[in-house]
């Protein structure tokens, strides 16, 4: 793997090193400047830790809230006014909700404030509370109206998960100002150290600055990994910590930290009141995956396999018919303008019709409203040289074959609208990987291919994260995350996401 400097030089290019002893170590408290440039602090007065457990209040607090108007709402909804055993059951709910998720560990920090596992275990905690309702209701032979349950219970996870995205946001706007972020001193091989720096830094919503690191020096020394200080090397990491002030320990790939030393270091770092975490290398791999067999004395890491059949595959089958059912009734009148629209502004048919393969590479008839003049596949060997796509994909910013009326459909994305109709024939998912031409399939890579073992989506992590901006390797890379780590909760969260990325209309031409 080659050592990438956003300067254009890497470590094995370096022209003119600095030894490390030019560079003076920095004090404890001192601001250092991230790799992206910023001044790295701690808010003033905001520590990290400070303002996790902030974190921890308002999502409880928020919890407790979300539940008890739930409880009213479903209180008036169903009965129309208060009534003695039930309103007393709205106010128990709020506290049997806070248990609940207590229960299901949705106020640990590793949890909090990212990633999609505390979106998860909300969704979970619904679904305990339902079975918890149903087995009470049986034990004292006294049924609960079944209204009032099922409008209760869904706008109670809703309202949570509403409360907990506007604290995500919250701790991300102030992280985004580089307060209370944690610092991160990296340990391991030069390679994989600036990956980790790279991809800590293009995330800073998750709360972690690199601002040091120790690597192997090889005899060449350096002051600097992607504008990052060199303090050391491996050997040194107590020494750096104390230099640096750091906060996170993150040892990525370095044979001489592991066993009894790994083991050392921890205890070490325990006493300084300094985390520590470690990479075992295994990338593009979500959290529920991921899980520690002790045996023997050792910790194993055992990585599930990702699920292409079975109970949840079953389940994500019948979310996508029936939601995607009720969406295409819903849509109907945009759908009946739109087609009107669309036979209006341009001769020609309201759909087009386009081939496109799905799961396990079958082919199927992909449906999208008619956005470009009819002879649009004709002229498109002319304009290939002119393509802004990713080098696999073809697209133009500005492509003559659009119509007016399509530009505006493509904008927002609606000539996607009638694949809900291959959403609910089963050819296609509500989320998944992008739909691919069956020439693009036929020059798949290996690594490519693996595309094909989920139904590929109305939406999907390329449709949240730069749509037509994005280069093949991004695209794929995205496409591959959501294969390996799919569950509900991730598609629950790339449809809210959704919605944002198509009313800003980034990245769709």
């Amino acid at each position: 793997m080659a050592v990438m400097e956003p300067r254009g030089r890497s470590l094995r290019q370096l022209d003119e090193v600095v030894p490390i002893a030019a560079a003076p170590p920095l004090a404890r408290g001192s601001r250092p400047v991230s790799a992206t440039g910023r001044h790295v602090g701690l808010g003033g007065s905001v520590e990290p830790d400070t303002l996790m457990r902030r974190y921890q209040h308002y999502a409880l607090a928020g919890d407790f809230l979300a539940s008890l108007l739930a409880g009213l709402l479903a209180l008036f909804a169903r009965f129309g006014a208060p009534a003695g055993a039930y309103l007393q059951l709205s106010l128990t709910l709020p506290v049997l909700w806070v248990l609940i998720i207590a229960g299901q560990r949705g106020y640990e920090r590793r949890f909090l404030g990212t990633g999609t596992e505390e979106f998860r275990r909300v969704l979970q905690g619904g679904l305990v509370m339902f079975c918890a309702i149903a087995v009470v209701s049986y034990g004292l032979r006294s049924e609960v109206a079944r209204g009032y349950v099922f409008l209760a219970i869904p706008a109670t996870v809703l309202f949570t998960l509403l409360v907990r995205r506007q604290l995500r946001s919250w701790i991300y706007r102030l992280r985004a100002r580089g307060l209370a972020l944690q610092r991160v001193l990296v340990v391991g091989r030069a390679d994989v150290v600036v990956s980790v720096i790279e991809k800590l830094d293009n995330e800073p919503q998750h709360g972690l600055v690199p601002v040091g690191a120790c690597v192997p020096l090889a005899g060449a020394e350096v002051s600097h990994v992607q504008d990052v200080p060199v303090v050391g090397d491996p050997g040194r990491v107590l020494d750096a910590v104390e230099d640096t002030g750091a906060h996170v320990v993150a040892v990525v790939s370095h044979p001489d930290l592991s066993g009894q030393a790994l083991r050392r270091l921890s205890w070490a770092l325990e006493e300084r009141g300094v985390e520590l975490i470690v990479s075992p290398g295994i990338i593009e791999v979500a959290g529920p995956r991921l899980s520690i067999r002790p045996i023997a004395g050792l910790s194993l890491l055992h990585l599930e396999r990702p699920s292409g059949n079975g109970g949840r595959m079953l389940g994500k089958l019948a979310f996508d018919r029936i939601v995607g059912t009720l969406l295409t009734v819903l849509a109907l009148p945009v759908l009946a303008a739109i087609a009107i629209g669309v036979k209006l502004t341009s001769p020609g048919p309201v759909l087009y019709r386009q081939t496109r393969v799905g799961a396990g590479g079958r082919e199927f008839t992909m449906l999208k409203f008619r956005s470009m003049v009819v002879d649009a596949d004709g002229r498109r060997a002319a304009l290939m040289a002119l393509s802004d796509g990713n080098g696999v994909l073809f697209k133009l910013r500005r492509d003559p074959r659009v119509t007016r009326f399509g530009a505006v459909l493509r904008r927002f994305s609606l000539d996607e609208l009638p694949q809900l109709l291959n959403v609910v024939r089963g050819d296609m998912s509500l989320v998944g990987p992008r739909p691919p031409l069956p020439e693009e399939v036929a020059g798949y890579s290996a690594d490519a291919a693996r595309r094909l073992k989920v139904r590929p989506g109305l939406t999907g992590l390329w449709q949240v994260s730069g749509r037509s901006d994005l280069n093949w390797e991004e695209s794929l890379r995205l496409d591959l995350r959501y294969t390996d780590n799919w569950s509900i909760a991730l598609d629950l969260s790339i449809l809210w996401r959704t919605l944002r990325a198509v009313v800003k209309g980034a990245g769709a031409y």
